[in-house]
């Protein structure tokens, strides 16, 4: 294993690196960097899993021709460097086909993940201009809603609707692909906030060369590697290091085209030899809920797993290796960002519950009081990357949007964290999500991960809920494992249980008990939600004795 010092020291990615980060070099093109360079020999490139247990495999020959097939079709309607191409659809393999397809036109893939609605699609579409959707039978009926909706294309069309497999039938199968330069865009993502409607970012060429960094490094991808990321393309973590960052090392990647499920993910884990896992804390929090339905099966097939999206629970630390035999690792970033700070599977460091871990080589990631000044250690602030000395920082600002985050060299994450002794740096929560308590910050992670540890609870969500005498008191909803049910006493069993995990100011004052919780389409948690809907209680109640 590569120690960490030496890895961020050393920093060579060799030629196609300096490529890459010499941004005004005519010299990349994502479908070549992705597919066409790993052709030539019968290399796996997709392992797709349908819901019914039919399981395909594509070589990176396959997806090259193609992809040249459909590339045509798309440059028929008007696709060339620069433009838009979207799609709304599963994990298929006519999903990866019409990625690349985009990518060797020079035109930048926008992602539509399948549960949106027509009014978030047509945003999505509106923001970017795109000239073509491709979308499947399924999620067709949406585009029926969005105005002003491009060229669709449709897998299996309705009759008298232009149809994927006969375009690609008809399509000529020489496609040159069109070089661009290391800052030319090749992903148009959308993030959202707490308020205002989802911002588009454009992800430029020069990324790849972080996204391999991350496959390398954190999540250890080796040659010998059957790897499943859990994360859907729809999202910047599945399309970053699900699609891009595997098949530019020449790696195939795995589909599951199905809802997930406890019996689902396990039932792939075995029958694919999965050995290196990526996903969300929530998704493993449900296969933690299964017990040995998911231990039994899965028990000594994986090699390494690997967790983003939200701050990873210390009791899932301890599940996967005491029940898997498996180190879990906690990985943080943003759709901004890409993934900045890991606890490296492939790297030596020190690694201890709590901490996010260290910087991602080719980044320096700091600690900020509110003045921009860095801070030492132990004390809590914004977490920022030092742009000037981050190489691998690709993040340029919102398309055609102002930004407030960026601050001299630094960009703020809006995430408030620490920094360790021993250089890692610990996660605290949002910025808004920090919760002032008699004088006390509390970070909500520290109190859901005491919550999550007790027996009875499977999921908690903590805010801090307006209080005139402690600024704030601590309120939690919990969600309860099968068949408990919700009581004083059970009230009173987890506030001492906090207490004795953490600390006495940091229990939670009120836990109400809810059958879920406010999560976004891709797994996070929505605190906002939880604390709009208190201060809404509030005010009615406030509002009541007047009125009456």
């Amino acid at each position: 294993m590569r120690d960490y010092i030496e890895a961020a020291r050393a920093f060579d990615h060799g030629q196609a690196a300096a490529a890459a980060l010499h941004g005004d070099l005519q010299a990349l093109n994502a479908c070549v960097e992705c597919c066409d360079r790993h052709a030539g020999n019968g290399k796996l490139a997709l392992i797709h899993e349908d819901r019914d247990g039919n399981t395909a495999r594509f070589s990176f020959d396959q997806l090259k021709a193609q992809s040249a097939c459909f590339a045509n079709v798309l440059r028929t309607h008007g696709v060339g460097p620069g433009d838009r191409v979207a799609g709304l659809m599963p994990r298929t393999p006519e999903l990866l086909v019409t990625i690349l397809a985009t990518w060797r036109l020079g035109a930048v893939y926008q992602p539509l993940f399948t549960a949106f609605g027509p009014k978030a699609i047509e945003h999505r579409l509106e923001q970017s201009h795109a000239r073509v959707v491709v979308t499947d039978s399924l999620n067709r009926g949406k585009l029926d809603e969005v105005q002003a909706c491009p060229t669709i294309i449709t897998v299996n069309a309705r009759a008298g609707e232009l149809d994927y497999q006969q375009c690609l039938a008809g399509a000529p199968s020489d496609c040159e692909p069109v070089m661009r330069t290391g800052n030319d865009p090749f992903l148009l993502m959308f993030t959202s906030g707490t308020t205002g409607p989802a911002k588009p970012l454009e992800v430029p060429l020069r990324a790849i060369v972080a996204f391999q960094g991350y496959m390398r490094d954190a999540i250890d991808l080796r040659s010998e590697d059957n790897f499943w990321n859990l994360a859907d393309p729809g999202w910047a973590y599945g399309l970053y290091y699900a699609v891009t960052g595997p098949l530019s090392l020449g790696h195939a990647t795995t589909f599951y085209d199905g809802p997930f499920s406890v019996e689902s993910c396990a039932r792939v884990i075995d029958k694919l030899g999965i050995t290196n896992l990526a996903g969300s804390p929530t998704a493993y929090r449900m296969l933690i809920a299964a017990g040995s339905a998911f231990s039994a099966p899965v028990k000594g097939r994986l090699r390494a797993v690997s967790s983003a999206g939200e701050p990873l629970n210390p009791e899932v630390i301890r599940w996967f290796a005491n029940e898997l035999g498996v180190t879990i690792h906690d990985h943080y970033g943003q759709t901004e960002l890409g993934m900045v700070l890991c606890n490296h599977h492939g790297l030596s460091h020190p690694v201890h519950l709590g901490s996010a871990g260290f910087a991602v080589p080719g980044h320096r990631i700091v600690v900020l009081d509110e003045q921009g000044e860095e801070l030492p250690v132990g004390q809590p602030g914004i977490l920022a990357v030092d742009r000037e000395q981050s190489p691998l920082c690709w993040f340029g600002g919102y398309h055609g949007l102002p930004t407030k985050a960026f601050i001299g060299k630094y960009y703020l994450s809006g995430d408030t964290v620490e920094l360790n002794a021993d250089g890692s740096i610990s996660f605290v929560g949002r910025s808004d999500d920090v919760i002032t308590t008699s004088g006390y910050r509390v970070g909500p992670f520290d109190v859901e991960s005491a919550l999550i540890e007790h027996p009875a609870v499977v999921e908690a969500a903590v805010i801090g809920k307006p209080d005139p005498e402690r600024t704030e008191l601590i309120k939690a909803f919990v969600v309860l494992a099968q068949g408990v049910v919700g009581c004083a006493e059970l009230e009173e069993a987890l506030r001492q249980h906090v207490r004795q995990r953490l600390y006495a100011h940091a229990y939670p004052r009120e836990i109400e008990f809810v059958s879920e919780l406010p999560k976004t389409p891709s797994g996070k948690l929505q605190r906002f939600i939880l604390r709009n809907q208190e201060v809404a209680k509030q005010h009615a109640q406030q509002a009541t004795p007047a009125s009456a």
